[in-house]
């Protein structure tokens, strides 16, 4: 298993610094959300410029405002900026932002995703896309970009449908805020392969103070508690809310938890450090640095 971080959003010049501070300590990616800052995929193709080796990817970028051809340009650009070390990492967002806050559709997300994918994965693969679907029609698109030799895909996946549709045209699923045993017995078995890429995106923090830890994660990060798609996951794991989730404490424990996602079929781990107090990110990063 592959251990990664995610790099939160700060001044570029802050990004480029903390990047190749994560590559010098040896992780395998650096994940990084598109949210309502930087354009993740823009960013990461700079990032790939200041850095030699780290794979870089997104987790991830909402598919609505783009059209399945204009993020294949994208993120083939990124791809030959970066030597071939990015990962598209693709999702539908959450209703609450398409519908209410964009005021698109939303009324059939996974038929959307996998008319989206039959557009894409053509395009990802350096082959002709032609579909006729409800929502896209696409005849004779063919993006030549110099350099860019693939463009893995992986699709933001948690319940039954969508994982069948990741598993079947995609390279694998991104997730965030899933347990370890959720994983073993939902995520990874429904995608119906036993190649799949699994990104399991989790906060962690290496401490001795675990209580302020976890009421810290728990305050921050309270709105993936009240998401359906991460309730429903939270549900499945039996925990209330995200600080469940969350891996806290010494280095034994981290340790043991890290490695029942590995158990469990997960291929990229996603740390997501949460520097809640003096010192927590460093020491975590260089935790992180010893498992690689």
């Amino acid at each position: 298993m592959k251990i990664g971080t995610v790099l939160n959003e700060m001044p570029l010049d802050d990004l480029i610094t903390a990047a190749q501070k994560i590559e010098a300590a040896g992780l395998a990616n650096i994940w990084m959300a598109n949210i309502f800052g930087y354009d993740a995929i823009g960013v990461l193709s700079i990032l790939g410029r200041e850095t030699k080796t780290i794979g870089l990817g997104t987790a991830v970028t909402p598919t609505y405002p783009r059209h399945p051809t204009a993020i294949a340009q994208q993120a083939l650009t990124t791809a030959a900026v970066t030597n071939n070390r990015f990962t598209l990492g693709i999702g539908l967002s959450h209703k609450i932002v398409i519908e209410d806050m964009f005021g698109m559709s939303y009324a059939a997300p996974a038929k959307h995703m996998r008319e989206y994918l039959e557009v894409l994965m053509p395009l990802a693969r350096g082959e002709t896309a032609n579909f006729d679907g409800e929502q896209f029609s696409v005849h004779g698109v063919n993006l030549s970009v110099p350099g860019a030799e693939q463009l893995p895909v992986v699709v933001a996946a948690l319940g039954p449908v969508m994982l069948k549709i990741a598993g079947e045209l995609a390279d694998g699923t991104s997730t965030w805020m899933v347990g370890p045993n959720t994983m073993a017995n939902h995520i990874v078995p429904g995608l119906g392969r036993d190649d799949a890429t699994v990104v399991g995106g989790v906060p962690i923090v290496l401490t001795t103070n675990v209580e302020a830890a976890k009421e810290a994660i728990a305050r921050e990060l309270v709105i993936y508690g009240q998401l359906p798609s991460y309730r429903a996951m939270l549900d499945k794991e039996g925990a209330g809310g995200p600080a469940d989730i969350a891996i806290v404490g010494d280095e034994n424990t981290l340790r043991g938890e890290i490695k029942r996602f590995e158990d469990a079929g997960v291929t990229h781990f996603s740390a997501a450090i949460v520097g809640f107090e003096d010192g927590a990110y460093d020491r975590t990063l260089e935790f992180l640095s010893t498992l690689t």
